[in-house]
């Protein structure tokens, strides 16, 4: 595994951002960007799922690193079922809907898998002196 140093080195977070930016074409190209309140909500639960991978990894500790993890992946849920509204809604096609979606159940399985790996590791995280 390549060191991590920084929150932008995770794939997680880079894939994240992609979901984030997804939503937006959504916002500026569907009927989506016209219903106010689901286009908040979704441009929320969208950015959670970055914004809480980068608190995590900021806080330099794998119990709360795994904590924010587990956040993100509640936020993968939230979204594709935001979808779903817009889809039986009809602001977004089904082969949007489904591009978007394999793309949040991406992340949504990386995510738990890092976070299964951060919960075998042996390093702890700073905070923490390497300890558990």
């Amino acid at each position: 595994m390549a060191k991590i140093e920084k929150f932008e080195d995770l794939d997680i977070w880079n894939l994240s951002r992609d979901i984030c930016n997804d939503i937006e074409i959504l916002f500026e190209t569907t009927s989506l960007g016209k219903r106010v309140s689901l286009k908040d909500q979704m441009d929320r639960s969208s950015g959670s799922i970055m914004d809480n991978i980068a608190e995590g990894f900021e806080r330099n500790g794998n119990r709360e690193f795994i904590n924010f993890l587990s956040f993100s992946k509640g936020s993968c849920g939230e979204l594709k079922s935001q979808l779903y509204r817009a889809l039986d809604k009809k602001l977004i096609s089904k082969d949007e809907f489904e591009t978007t979606s394999v793309k949040i159940e991406l992340v949504k399985n990386k995510i738990g898998a890092f976070m299964k790996y951060l919960n075998n590791s042996e390093i702890k995280g700073l905070k923490f002196n390497n300890k558990q």
